[in-house]
């Protein structure tokens, strides 16, 4: 096994990062790193291996198997003996028959099975950051993605260096100040084994399409384009933190206390909205409250154009009405308040139910 070169400068700037921000990977903590053998995150692995002396982190890595590609497998045992070779913990685990089928939704549902198979490893090995290998690179073709898709504040900043998965578990980006462009000439230069995913380069894959044919342009326009874009989307974090801050504090004036039916633990959930006092609120401020007091209450999330459509009947003039919400809850309101309660009305109103896929929970790039 060929021996970790010495120091350079992306160790040195990866060390300064660590030291800007102490908490982003605290010192002596146990990480759990996501490894597909892709540059990466092989660069990753390495990169926190040569820091790990200063930082006396305990490290770990789980590598997903979906059995999308024949030699998968035989790539997965290659790589838990790398990192055996290096003295690193691995865990490889096959995804569940069935997982490997093609469909359009396919990348999404493998997504969400690493996730929680990663978040289910981290409990068990009491690590309380699970972290990956996203660059900068993948943050700029993330806000270009959501902006073409018409996302709004929350999606062009969704790929942040910090995320929580659950169970006090938080998912870790420390390589967002990196180019994929770097961690290609890192591992070159270490001489590190590369075991890539050719489905990484199919066009048919929207981000593929986004990452070889629409950034280098950009970066043939104005070099060091995914720096900036980068750091458009770090303002934009802070500017969504800063509102969500705001309408906290805003959304706590609006609510009155519970139900008597909700504190005898009848069909009441929680606290109300009142009606009146949301609806002279400019369109803006009502979407915004009416999406976290959703999110805060029911974790759900309304798409854009249903929780336009909710709020256009908000106004007293258009009476009471209801709402169907996913998770067997519903959103009822009368002349003075909005409230939700614990299952759908016998008596909602069948147009007010939104369709298919309109209402979500909330998810995370």
């Amino acid at each position: 096994m060929k021996a970790i070169l010495p120091w350079g400068p992306l160790q040195q700037r990866l060390q300064q990062r660590l030291l800007a921000d102490p908490q982003l990977l605290p010192r002596g903590e146990c990480l759990l790193l996501a490894v597909s053998g892709g540059q990466d995150s092989m660069a990753l692995t390495v990169l926190l291996l040569q820091l790990r002396h200063l930082h006396g982190w305990e490290l770990h890595l789980w590598h997903g198997n979906h059995g999308w590609r024949e030699q998968a497998a035989d790539q997965a045992g290659e790589l838990a003996a790398w990192a055996a070779g290096l003295g690193l913990p691995m865990r490889v685990e096959q995804a569940p028959a069935g997982a490997a089928s093609a469909s359009s939704g396919r990348e999404e549902a493998g997504r969400r099975w690493r996730y929680e198979r990663l978040r289910e490893q981290a409990l068990s090995l009491s690590c309380p950051r699970v972290v990956s290998g996203h660059t900068g690179s993948d943050r700029a073709e993330t806000l270009l993605f959501n902006l073409a898709r018409g996302c709004g504040l929350r999606g062009l900043s969704s790929l942040r260096a910090r995320r929580p998965l659950c169970g006090g578990i938080e998912l870790v980006r420390p390589l967002l100040g990196f180019s994929r462009a770097e961690t290609a000439a890192f591992c070159e230069q270490q001489q590190l084994p590369l075991w890539l995913d050719p489905s990484n380069a199919d066009p048919r894959f929207s981000r593929n399409r986004l990452r070889h044919e629409v950034l280098p342009v950009l970066e043939d326009l104005h070099p060091g384009a995914w720096r900036r874009l980068g750091a458009l989307a770090e303002r934009l974090e802070s500017t969504q933190d800063l509102s969500e801050e705001l309408a906290l504090l805003a959304l706590t004036a609006l609510q009155t206390p519970p139900a008597p039916e909700a504190a005898a633990g009848q069909r009441g959930q929680g606290s109300a909205l009142q009606r009146r006092r949301l609806s002279e609120l400019s369109a803006s401020s009502q979407a915004l409250l009416l999406n976290l007091w959703l999110e805060r209450s029911a974790g759900v999330r309304l798409g854009a154009r249903s929780l336009e459509a909710l709020r256009r009947r908000l106004p007293l003039s258009q009476g009471p009405g209801s709402l169907s919400l996913p998770g067997g809850r519903s959103l009822h309101w009368d002349r003075y308040s909005l409230r939700l309660q614990l299952e759908p009305s016998d008596h909602a109103d069948p147009s007010s139910r939104p369709a298919a896929g309109s209402a979500s929970a909330p998810t995370n790039p």
